[in-house]
């Protein structure tokens, strides 16, 4: 099953993609709703659906298929990190706890773009984009997310969906020198989509140690960027969210990335085993991304003009002795 919300015309709708269709939920569910039911219930809801209410694809604008609840995003494809981490002599400097666990950071669930708009990056000299696949989570029984077993976590993948995390590089290595991060540098824009695949069609592609056998691709104006499949993550998806659950909680409309890609799945990758130098160069206003995941389709999005920060202050010095006891 594919799962996508459009526009078409003045109207919103939400409901499968079936051949060359978007066909509406019966009985106006939702995908919030669909999502907290589970995968048993959607196909219940699929077997339902009207081919005869659909509207074709090309009549329609996809938006991103669903209002993600929260976004947890990894970094779990060593290649990646090797890039990341490298020195000037573009070796890399992958640290031992990078090792330990598969860690993640929160961005911004309130800047979600689907296939196809324009995005608006702060003022920036490196933006950057991030060819992710990324997990949808959905519920199970109604049984709480919380301290997860593999097996477990691995019944809350509801499907799958392409990510494209945005990324203003100069801005993101400038707090993260503070220790903190990153976070101003990729809040701005998250694509998701063009619709989220269910877990069940993507079964076949999962190899014996359960990771997705997938080709992903990126391309900058119809140039091949980078390429990778999904299967040299280091930890499978289950896993991800086992780690997202340990002593917390996941819930349905979560959505877990996996990470760029390795071999070019991001631009700051190719810049970090050259040493430094911009090859490729940043993104430029006017630029389409384009990637492109074996049986996930393809998700676009187009560098619009950026936006100038209101300025602020540097930071007021306190020396010592610093006062502690308000003055009347």
């Amino acid at each position: 099953m594919r799962i996508a919300r459009w526009t078409h015309g003045d109207t919103h709708g939400e409901g499968f993609v079936i051949e060359d269709a978007v066909v509406p939920f019966p009985e106006g569910a939702t995908v919030r709703g669909v999502l907290a039911a589970g995968l048993a219930a959607a196909a219940d809801l699929h077997g339902r659906a009207d081919p005869a209410d659909g509207v074709l694809l090309t009549e329609v604008t996809l938006l991103a298929p669903l209002v993600p609840a929260a976004v947890r995003d990894f970094a779990v494809f060593e290649e990646h990190v090797e890039g990341m981490s490298a020195d000037a002599n573009g070796d890399p400097q992958v640290g031992e706890a990078w090792y330990e666990s598969p860690t993640f950071y929160f961005t911004n669930p309130h800047q979600i773009f689907g296939t196809g708009q324009t995005i608006t990056p702060p003022a920036t000299e490196r933006l950057d984009f991030e060819l992710e696949v990324a997990v949808v989570v959905g519920g199970v029984d109604g049984r709480p997310g919380t301290d997860l077993g593999v097996d477990e976590a691995a019944e809350h993948v509801f499907g799958y969906l392409i990510m494209n995390d945005w990324s203003a590089r100069d801005i993101q290595a400038a707090e993260m020198r503070g220790h903190l991060g990153p976070a101003k540098g990729k809040d701005f824009a998250t694509s998701l989509g063009p619709w989220i695949v269910t877990a069940d069609e993507m079964a076949p592609f999962l190899d014996d140690e359960g990771f997705l056998a997938v080709r992903a691709e990126v391309y900058v104006n119809d140039e091949l960027i980078g390429a990778d499949l999904v299967s040299n993550m280091a930890w499978t998806f289950p896993e991800l969210l086992v780690y997202s659950s340990r002593a917390s909680r996941v819930v349905p409309g979560d959505v877990l990335g996996s990470g760029t890609v390795g071999n070019g799945g991001c631009l700051g990758e190719l810049w970090g085993k050259a040493g430094g130098e911009l090859v490729p160069p940043p993104l430029q206003e006017g630029d389409v991304v384009r990637m492109a995941v074996e049986r996930l389709g393809e998700l676009t999005g187009t560098v619009g003009a950026s936006r100038a920060p209101h300025p602020l202050p540097p930071a007021r010095s306190r020396p010592a002795p610093r006062a502690r006891r308000r003055q009347d």
